[in-house]
């Protein structure tokens, strides 16, 4: 019998957090993150992660277990969370894997396979190589001829990914969107897909607010510190909420101009993740409100209860 897996998904600031803890305490669940950069530590405000007083006791992994000078990839989220999956489940208890990195939660839920896709030094360093001669510019234009739809998911500053997918190209042949279609639809456990999707104009009030609270809390210093440790390459200050105000630091444009640049790059970030979710993977959607989400979350959890009826007497 396949492990059951709750997985709740939907872009940014939609109210994912909440959600995950009411199932993780109805059906004796921990919580498991989905977010490619709660990993990190010291990297608290800009992730949004959850506070102690909003895991309202319940257990959470995949919280701060990275520095932030430090890499991770796909494959590893993958493996470290399977396994997380098979522990939670031994101990009787219900895996509830929340968040909105839709590649990551994908690869782990349908058992990507990364093999075909290891990395060629030799081919990296030349490709880095061109990029110090030609510019950044010119390589994500390349990517975008070779592999427009993966061009599409990268932002043109991020380097690493940009020459990332160029490698695999040119080892194999194919864009790594490719290599993601011919990935397997059966999945090694019992997904339940719960996603929260709200009306564009409230999400979009709701992520400019969460930025200004953000602000408030503390962010330009947590940027600032990490960025005086001189972690400004680092994969991890390439997050949504950390590259903003990098030039700011450096003197290029205002502090009010980083902030509005965050907000935009939310935005589109959330865009992006809808359309991701939407996509690749058979999702339970149910849209929120500002004022209806007791209404709408207890609603989910009586769906649960029927989802999970094979499973019930277990949690």
């Amino acid at each position: 019998m396949k492990h059951t897996v709750i997985s709740v998904v939907g872009p940014t600031a939609v109210g994912k957090t909440k959600l995950g803890v009411e199932i993780a305490k109805k059906y004796n669940g921990e919580v498991i993150s989905g977010d490619s950069m709660q990993i990190y530590r010291s990297m608290d405000i800009g992730t949004a992660k959850a506070t102690e007083e909003e895991m309202e006791g319940v257990t959470h992994h995949m919280i701060d277990v990275k520095d932030p000078d430090e890499d991770f990839s796909v494959a590893e989220f993958q493996s470290t969370v399977q396994q997380l999956i098979r522990e939670v489940h031994a101990r009787g208890k219900l895996p509830v894997l929340v968040g909105g990195t839709g590649l990551y939660i994908q690869a782990t839920l349908y058992d990507f396979q990364f093999s075909e896709e290891k990395k060629d030094e030799q081919v990296i360093e030349r490709l880095e190589s061109e990029a110090a001669t030609y510019g950044m510019d010119a390589m994500y234009e390349r990517l975008k001829s070779q592999d427009p739809m993966q061009a599409e998911r990268i932002h043109p500053n991020n380097h690493r990914r940009v020459l990332r997918a160029l490698e695999v190209f040119e080892t194999t042949g194919k864009g790594m969107s490719d290599h993601q279609k011919e990935q397997p639809n059966e999945s090694p456990f019992h997904p339940v897909l719960i996603g929260l999707e709200m009306d564009r104009d409230l999400l979009y009030n709701r992520i400019n607010r969460r930025v200004d609270q953000m602000m408030d809390e503390g962010l330009l210093e947590e940027v600032k510190s990490l960025y005086d440790q001189g972690l400004e390459d680092r994969q991890s200050m390439k997050a949504i909420g950390y590259k903003e105000f990098i030039p700011y630091f450096k003197g290029e444009y205002s502090l009010d101009r980083a902030v509005e640049l965050l907000k935009r790059n939310s935005r589109r970030y959330a865009k992006r993740q809808y359309t991701y979710f939407r996509n690749k993977m058979n999702v339970d959607w149910y849209e929120v409100t500002e004022t209806n989400y007791r209404d709408k979350f207890e609603t989910i959890l009586a769906d649960l209860a029927g989802m999970l009826e094979d499973d019930i007497e277990r949690y």
